[in-house]
């Protein structure tokens, strides 16, 4: 690969930029300076930009913390986008899988692999997606059992798939659903006469949000969390 191509694949910076930064004697191979854009780099090579090693960004997944407030778009000229949350070289590649609502906090899963994003958030693959629901008047006590039947949304042809509801407090639950229809929890809630006040989701399949990563944060997952995201039930 040339080296202005494996800069801009390593950085993001375009090809112009990258030749500027070589032709500033910034690069290095293997501890050598090197001002020739047409060098050829190999994956034995040490390449050093500005006193940073380089390397080829591969595929990532990252679980977010989303705070209300953001949206899960890549530009919106009324509000702040998830991406601008994320210190990432190349964000443009990332999306996120599936989207929270602009005021639903909780586990947001973002990606540049395609195929792994499909198989996440594909209604065919039903994938357990676990919020906790704060409501305007009390939770009734047929809730789980009606949710657990399927309930009629507004302008749908077909019930929701059965879901779980536990209800923790006299306003306030989790329930689990496996498909992701739009604005899914809140209108589930209006179908039953109740009215959904705050929304945070906290599990996607056996992925649990982590305690200690706070509104805002984000990180790589790890292996063993990438294998609780093929659990279609979220046990």
């Amino acid at each position: 690969m040339r080296l202005d191509k494996f800069i801009c694949d390593c950085t993001g910076l375009t090809r112009s930029q990258a030749g500027k930064v070589i032709r500033q004697k910034l690069v290095s191979i293997n501890g050598e300076i090197v001002k020739q854009a047409a060098r050829q780099v190999s994956s034995d090579d040490a390449v050093v930009l500005d006193g940073k090693p380089l390397a080829i960004i591969g595929l990532r997944y990252i679980m977010l913390h989303k705070p209300a407030g953001f949206l899960c778009a890549n530009d919106d000229p009324d509000h702040p986008i998830v991406f601008s949350l994320l210190d990432e070289p190349l964000v443009e590649r990332l999306h996120t899988v599936g989207r929270l609502d602009l005021d639903t906090t909780g586990l947001l899963l973002l990606t540049d692999d395609g195929q792994w994003s499909h198989r996440i958030s594909s209604p065919k693959h039903h994938i357990a997606k676990t919020y906790r629901v704060w409501t305007a008047d009390p939770i009734s006590l047929d809730a789980a059992s009606l949710f657990a039947e399927g309930v009629m949304l507004r302008g749908e042809k077909d019930p929701t798939l059965p879901a779980q509801l536990e209800i923790v407090a006299e306003r306030e639950a989790l329930l689990t659903i496996h498909e992701g229809r739009y604005h899914q929890v809140k209108r589930m809630f209006a179908a039953i006469g109740n009215k959904v006040e705050q929304l945070h989701r906290e599990k996607i399949g056996g992925l649990q949000l982590p305690a200690d990563l706070a509104e805002g944060e984000y990180r790589e997952l790890t292996e063993s969390e990438l294998t609780l995201l093929q659990n279609p039930v979220g046990k």
